[in-house]
């Protein structure tokens, strides 16, 4: 699993990284998703998965 960020589309809500946050966190200038890590550990793909889900500006995608 490798995850997409679009941060021109994040608003910043900052549900990824409340989460995932081994994986998400926020810039500390605007709010924008930061990937920690671009292809998370299988102990962490629920949560990517949720993250992914609850994104309320559709910014995360799975490939």
């Amino acid at each position: 699993m490798r995850i997409k960020a679009d941060t021109e589309r994040c608003i910043g809500a900052g549900m990824c990284a409340l989460t995932a946050p081994k994986v998400f966190d926020q810039s500390e200038e605007d709010g924008t998703v930061l990937l920690l890590v671009d292809e998370p550990a299988a102990e962490d793909e629920a949560a990517v998965r949720r993250a992914v889900q609850v994104c309320p500006s559709g910014a995360l995608s799975l490939d």
